[in-house]
């Protein structure tokens, strides 16, 4: 069994980031679920921890592929069964977890960016004995809900810095463009931009649909050429938006929440100003980590608050320190 001593040290280290240098960093695929999707089916009892990881990305998606691998390395590295799902599709998800509860699973990961569309399907896993970590989005429902921990960034905060970052660039009216409709981090991410710039409006696009995401805010620049900023909520959709901007002939500068090789190469040619960093390599890592202190020693992470792992900031500053973990899948 892996002891607890050595399980305490690794927490320690996720802990502290150094993790991440630590680990080779496996390289994401675009599938949904994992390629051992038995191990989700193995009862908790007996035999390793057996855990089932359920989030709201869409297939592809490079946020959450370092998600996935952050979920997959810390099962490697403490001999725990992991088996990622996701599906954006907040029915669809809600059912992913009660699969998994049927499965009978040793601990489940669940991101929330619908918590009323979740919260029957989570609360269900908690009665049967599960112990749920919320990673990402859904802070607010955490504990309500009966999750032990939560662990991600403060969307709103996040925002607030965000706004503050581009009002002290100088710009004066800003475009926030949502790209899932109902996730409330998105939200809670434009509102917070609102308090801390001031003037902003907010467009909703389907990330689904790239091509009309790039047109929809093309639109929105020509139609308002005082617009001299916008906030993507993606890195996929930040490139979206600076093509978009260069379509237009507009003034405006990109910055966006997330990291991908895109935005990394983006910050350093200029054409995106800034990346907010949550840090989603430890929202798939640490959970599994939490879970097994959980079960092996009973130990539990925050006090009641969230375990935070953003926001910080990647500009031209320290974007070459970055950039090789980007491109390996960890950041």
């Amino acid at each position: 069994m892996f002891s607890l001593k050595k399980l305490a040290g690794v927490a320690a280290i996720a802990a502290t980031g150094l993790v991440l240098a630590a680990c080779s960093g496996p390289s994401a695929d675009n599938s949904n679920s994992s390629s051992s999707p038995s191990s989700a089916a193995a009862p908790s009892t007996g035999g390793p921890l057996k855990v089932a990881v359920v989030t709201h990305g869409s297939a592809g998606d490079a946020f959450w592929n370092v998600v996935k691998n952050g979920a997959e390395q810390a099962g490697k590295d403490l001999n725990v069964g992991v088996d990622y799902f996701s599906d954006g599709d907040p029915g669809n998800q809600a059912r992913l977890i009660d699969n998994a509860v049927a499965q009978k699973v040793g601990g489940l990961v669940v991101s929330m960016a619908n918590p009323q569309a979740l919260q029957t399907s989570i609360q269900n896993a908690v009665k049967a004995g599960i112990p749920v970590i919320t990673i990402n989005s859904g802070e607010d429902s955490s504990a309500a809900f009966g999750a032990i921990a939560h662990v991600g960034q403060s969307e709103g905060l996040a925002g607030q810095g965000a706004g503050q970052r581009l009002k002290a660039a100088g710009k004066t009216k800003l475009l926030c463009v949502i790209h899932e409709a109902g996730n409330i981090g998105q939200n809670q991410r434009c509102d917070g931009a609102k308090q801390t710039f001031g003037n902003v409006t907010t467009l909703q696009v389907d990330i689904s649909n790239p091509t009309d995401a790039q047109a929809r805010i093309r639109g929105a620049l020509q139609s308002d050429p005082s617009i001299d900023a916008v906030l993507a909520l993606n890195s996929q959709v930040a490139a979206r938006a600076v093509s978009a901007a260069k379509e237009a002939s507009s003034k405006a500068q990109v910055a966006t929440f997330d990291l991908n090789t895109d935005v990394v190469a983006a910050i350093k040619d200029g054409s995106i100003l800034f990346a907010v960093d949550q840090q989603q390599y430890e929202q798939g890592y640490l959970p599994i980590v939490f879970l097994k202190l959980y079960k092996e020693n009973g130990n539990t992470i925050g006090g009641g608050h969230p375990v935070q792992t953003g926001p910080g900031f990647v500009d031209k500053t320290n974007i070459d320190t970055i950039a090789p973990f980007a491109q390996r899948g960890t950041r």
